[in-house]
């Protein structure tokens, strides 16, 4: 515990001033560099858990130059200007200060900073702010209400596999947790230890106490976590998990992508393996900050590039559509454009889609959402342990995340990304994916089935027609670590023949293919146990 906790307090560096708060904001200071940093990517036990680590090393991932802290000493010559300075980001090379406005230029003139955004007004981050307010409890005892969310995926069945969630880590980044601490529905998860304090941080105001603010963040969590014998079955609710709070519920600025960025990387540092994000950000109080439709590209959002980086480290992403269906933004909102992020759409319990909804595509033009959950009617638990109703995709986005957690307790070799596509494929509109419910709404009972059939045919090939080259990728290498690929054309004449090897840090292969006449080609790929035989074009 002593090694995560030095870890976690390398992205947490507060330095007090007696700066007067007077026009004081939040920047966000961005490094040219690491140049000099006393860390290296040949001991990242010294900024990562083992668990962290474990997970990289499973999936194929390496470690790299973009996982190294930032440079300590352009922290502490920053902070020698008077500024309070707090969170660091490894990914993106800089650090979060809170300052007069006189003192940014001191900062920017820096020759290692690179640039300084102004991220929200005001002072927020010295603990002031806001209380916890004493709770209440009511107690709810109905019934089961939770079995219309639970059985229309499915879940009930990964239940009854006795797959809870056990085993598996979960993030939870919301805008608050109050109550959680002291109300019945999670007791179990407070008495077991379930929720990691050291790692659970509250990036609004500086503070370790994660259960209190909006109720919002109470109701995600009841989906997954909370339960209740006989009343309340949250889907993943034997799991462990990291609360972070990151969305101001008060105000909109960029900061709470930013939040959001440094929540990634503490959960990726202290080895979370899911994350749900119920949150979206497309305008803010800021005009300025707004984003333009055409952002929704998958690269641009300061929040989408943050989970990106996050899945590409391995940990499985479950966010929110977004319930912007029937207004004037209509869209799906950052992150849930995101390439490697499962966003989820809302649906009532007949499973028709929302109004409200976010719809897709992507801005270039990828389906979006992803799959789709009951976000219309859905169970939670309040702040006061009273059960209720509650709307949206952000009470959509839990049960996702709950069922992802007992797919890869199911299947724990397989990599993030194979559990998101098995998810997909697992859904009611898999056959014909739309820009409304995305795959549909995902069925646990098909994911043993699908992969079976994986097992037959495991490989996808592409581009088909192709020029003057084909990739060759197997599901997962670990279900077929090498072929034979042999290409023939369409009167029997091999003109190509070559064996391929695959692995985790290299699980597809482009074969280049020059030379070859347009025309209709058979290309058999076999292995050890099957083999697989398709049908190509060449342009």
């Amino acid at each position: 515990m002593a090694v995560i906790k030095r870890i976690l307090l390398l992205m947490l560096v507060v330095g007090a001033s007696t700066q007067a708060h007077t026009q004081v904001g939040r920047y966000m200071v961005f490094f040219k560099e690491k140049n000099g940093t006393p860390y290296s990517i040949s001991e990242p036990q010294e900024f990562l858990s083992q668990r962290a680590i474990d997970r990289r090393s499973k999936q194929g991932i390496a470690v790299t130059e973009k996982d190294l802290p930032v440079n300590p000493a352009y922290v502490e010559s920053v902070k020698s200007i008077g500024v309070d300075v707090f969170f660091t980001t490894r990914w993106m090379n800089g650090l979060l200060i809170q300052c007069d406005q006189t003192l940014v230029d001191d900062v920017a003139a820096l020759s290692f900073v690179d640039r300084v955004d102004f991220v929200a007004p005001n002072a927020r981050l010295l603990g002031n702010g806001r209380k916890k307010v004493p709770i209440k409890q009511k107690t709810s005892r109905v019934a089961n209400v939770t079995s219309t969310q639970l059985e229309q995926l499915n879940i009930d069945d990964m239940h009854q596999e006795g797959l809870h969630g056990e085993g598996i880590v979960i993030g939870i980044f919301d805008a608050g947790f109050g109550g959680v601490d002291v109300i019945d529905p999670f007791a179990a998860v407070i008495a077991e230890g379930r929720i990691d304090l050291e790692a659970s941080k509250d990036f609004i105001i500086n503070s370790d106490n994660v259960f209190q603010y909006d109720p919002h963040g109470t109701e995600v969590f009841s989906v997954i976590a909370a339960y209740q014998s006989g009343s309340f079955t949250g889907g993943a609710y034997k799991a462990k998990y990291q609360l972070y709070v990151t969305e101001d519920a008060a105000t909109e600025y960029r900061i709470e992508e930013y939040n959001w960025l440094f929540a990634a990387e503490r959960a990726d540092s202290a080895g979370v393996d899911v994350v749900n994000s119920s949150l979206g950000y497309s305008t803010f109080d800021n005009n300025a900050m707004d984003y333009p439709k055409s952002a929704l590209d998958g690269k641009t959002a300061v929040v989408t590039r943050a989970a990106q980086w996050l899945a590409d480290r391995g940990v499985l992403i479950v966010c929110s559509a977004g319930n912007e269906g029937n207004n004037g933004w209509q869209l799906i909102t950052p992150p849930a454009d995101a390439i490697d992020v499962l966003s989820v759409a809302s649906v009532d319990a007949k499973g028709a889609r929302a109004a409200s909804s976010s719809k897709g595509p992507s801005a270039d033009n990828r389906i979006k959402p992803d799959v789709a959950a009951l976000g219309v009617g859905t169970s939670v638990i309040f702040p006061n342990g009273s059960i209720g109703a509650a709307n949206g995709t952000s009470l959509a986005s839990p049960l996702i995340a709950s069922f992802a957690a007992g797919v890869w307790q199911k299947y724990p070799d397989l990599t993030n990304k194979e559990i998101m596509t098995l998810i997909r494929q697992s859904g009611s509109l898999a056959h014909a994916p739309n820009n409304l419910l995305g795959h549909g709404i995902p069925d646990f009972t098909k994911i043993e089935s699908y992969l079976i059939s994986l097992e037959k045919n495991p490989f996808s090939v592409f581009p088909n027609p192709f020029l003057d080259s084909i990739t060759i990728k197997p599901f997962s290498p670990g279900m077929v670590a090498s072929c034979v690929a042999t290409l023939i054309t369409a009167e029997g004449k091999k003109v190509f023949e070559t064996t391929l090897s695959f692995t985790r840090e290299e699980p597809s292969i482009t074969a280049k293919l020059p030379g070859l006449a347009a025309g209709v080609y058979m290309l058999k790929l076999q292995w050890k146990n099957g083999s697989q035989t398709m049908k190509l074009a060449k342009q």
